[in-house]
């Protein structure tokens, strides 16, 4: 069972640790590339307080975002700005996510994303928290995959296999960190092929984030995923 407060109190632990790590960098350090291609590290601060805000309407019943145009315009916009606008920005909206969810009521009511993806409102702190750890990973400014929570880590895996599971253009594929296992692609009984890899690798590797070249893979070629 999905417990939301617990999620929201690891999305507040981890701005804090991200707003720590941003509160280090300077000006120039914001217009250099993050680790997401055609963005720099201003970018991804931009995304990070805006997707805060997107979660907000989706709390409290409206569309995400009014298009994925001006979802784009929005982080363009922002991007340039100097960092104690966007450590402001970035607290502020957290703050404001904060509040909309303690104010909360229905957590099992379905709420629609992006795309037409749809989930339960319980879900969302998780979803969020995925969103801080993940991109302070791509800001590049020292915090890697290897560093995040291991609970994180973990649920996160279990996540994007689910995500994938099914998927017509992924092979039956079983993952394994050493200790635990998630099947993904084709749904079959005994899949073929079997990857293994640290958790770190393996969730980078699901999440786009590493090439998988660090992953062993027997019964086939490693898998291709679709875009997230």
């Amino acid at each position: 069972m999905t417990d939301h407060a617990h999620d929201l109190a690891r999305v507040q632990e981890a701005t804090e640790r991200l707003l720590s790590a941003a509160a280090a960098l300077d000006n120039a350090a914001l217009a250099e590339p993050s680790r997401l291609p055609g963005w720099t590290r201003g970018h991804v601060l931009a995304h990070i307080a805006r997707n805060a805000d997107a979660l907000v309407n989706v709390l409290e019943g409206r569309p995400m975002y009014v298009s994925a145009e001006t979802r784009d315009a929005d982080i363009e916009r922002d991007a340039p700005r100097p960092l104690e606008t966007h450590l402001t920005d970035v607290r502020d909206s957290a703050a404001r996510f904060d509040a909309a969810g303690a104010a909360q009521g229905d957590w099992d009511r379905e709420v629609e994303l992006r795309n037409g993806i749809t989930d339960i409102a319980a879900r969302l702190p998780f979803r969020r928290w995925a969103e801080i750890e993940l991109h302070h990973v791509d800001l590049g400014a020292g915090h890697e995959l290897e560093d995040l929570p291991a609970e994180f880590t973990e649920r996160e895996t279990e996540f994007l296999a689910r995500r994938f599971l099914g998927h017509a253009d992924v092979p039956a594929t079983r993952l394994s960190d050493g200790t635990r296992t998630w099947d993904t692609g084709q749904e079959a009984d005994d899949p073929e092929i079997t990857v293994t890899g640290t958790p770190a690798d393996l969730l980078g590797w699901l999440a786009g984030r590493r090439e998988g070249t660090a992953l062993e893979v027997k019964g086939g070629e490693l898998p291709a995923l679709p875009p997230l």
